[in-house]
């Protein structure tokens, strides 16, 4: 909060600086010949905040100060009071362009082009990206279609892609970055390039996620024009896995160029998501496994109750105990035996006679 006041304002003769005070008395003021004039924060110097429905209203004072020392003055009494009243509501219009805009560029034989880097919504790149749309969202695995579109007042010119990386801030200097294509050659498994034209390079990608808190993707490439169909131009070279720069041939000063520097161009920013299908697929699996578990306590639970009845069985037969005697039988041969068993728990009938064997 500022103050500002003419020394002409204050009443009565003789006031200066160093006798006036904010509510706080170790806050002071300065002053020049014509002003008095301080800068206090909202929250020091003895300030006070009051509210009302519509505001939020700061407020301080500033007092003559006399010196204790003194024994009379003739100073006039002073009170200022100073306010600083803030709206509590307000309409605040924030605008924000995502999308990078095409670059004008103006080098010696060339005159003036432009470079254009856009998304698509498919291979056939008929359909660019709303700028408004951006960011753009895409699902990681997604295909991404990307087209960079050289413009120039000089015909017969090629554009060629030597480098695009991608980084999580718009920054292709940025130490953690992804890349996509180097020296021409492309280094990413999912890359593909599309038929292009000699002002343009089309080509797409499977869309990716870094690793770590980040929520957004930038793709930087580098670019050069070239005199079309002319084989000394690092254009005509075309993909090169050495890392020794490309020289052109030596040409006098007053010889056109055949290339241009490389220039840098980028889009974004990219938000990935990754898909819920893996999830839903991975609760289904958990479903299939659950049910497998349930059916498996069944088929084990069943299994243990035939084993109970088996055994069982196999007690309640071996208590079914056979009394067995040796008796003499009229109509067989003193040296012949016969036995006649009845079992101690049986049907309830006659003994029953079995012949097993011969005593003799």
């Amino acid at each position: 909060m500022s103050v500002v006041l003419e020394k002409s304002t204050i009443p009565g003769p003789g006031h200066h600086a160093e006798h006036l005070r904010l509510n706080d008395p170790s806050c002071t003021l300065d002053s020049n010949g014509t002003h008095l004039f301080t800068n206090i924060s909202l929250n020091d110097c003895g300030t006070v905040m009051e509210e009302d429905d519509d505001s939020l209203i700061f407020r301080n004072e500033i007092v003559s100060y006399d010196d204790p020392n003194d024994i009379i003055t003739r100073k006039h009494e002073v009170e200022i009071e100073i306010s600083c009243k803030y709206q509590k509501r307000n309409n605040v219009t924030v605008e924000f362009d995502a999308h990078r805009p095409a670059i004008n560029i103006t080098e010696r034989g060339f005159g003036t082009f432009t470079y254009e880097f856009e998304f698509y919504d498919s291979p056939q790149f008929t359909d660019r990206k709303d700028p408004n749309s951006y960011p753009l969202e895409y699902e990681v695995g997604e295909m991404m279609y990307l087209q960079i579109e050289s413009s120039s007042p000089v015909p017969n010119t090629e554009i060629f892609v030597e480098s695009c990386s991608a980084t999580p801030y718009d920054n292709p200097s940025y130490p953690l970055a992804y890349p996509i294509i180097v020296n021409g050659c492309g280094v990413d498994d999912t890359l593909k390039t599309f038929t292009s034209h000699q002002s343009d390079f089309k080509f797409g990608l499977q869309a990716f996620k870094f690793i770590g808190l980040y929520d957004q993707v930038f793709i930087t490439c580098s670019i050069i024009l070239c005199e079309a169909g002319n084989p000394n131009t690092r254009c005509s070279e075309g993909c090169s896995n050495t890392t020794a720069a490309f020289s052109v041939p030596h040409r006098h000063r007053r010889d056109a160029p055949i290339q241009t520097g490389n220039h840098y161009i980028s889009q974004g920013p990219l938000r990935l998501r990754r898909s819920t299908g893996r999830s839903e697929v991975s609760g289904t699996q958990k479903l299939d496994l659950n049910l497998v578990f349930v059916a498996g306590c069944l088929l084990a639970a069943v299994g243990m109750v035939c084993g109970v009845m088996v055994i069982r069985t196999r007690r309640t037969h071996r208590r079914e105990v056979w009394t067995v005697s040796l008796v003499k039988d009229s109509s067989v041969p003193l040296s012949t035996l016969a036995v006649r068993a009845h079992p101690v728990r049986g049907s309830g009938g006659g003994p029953e006679r079995r012949e097993v064997g011969e005593w003799r």
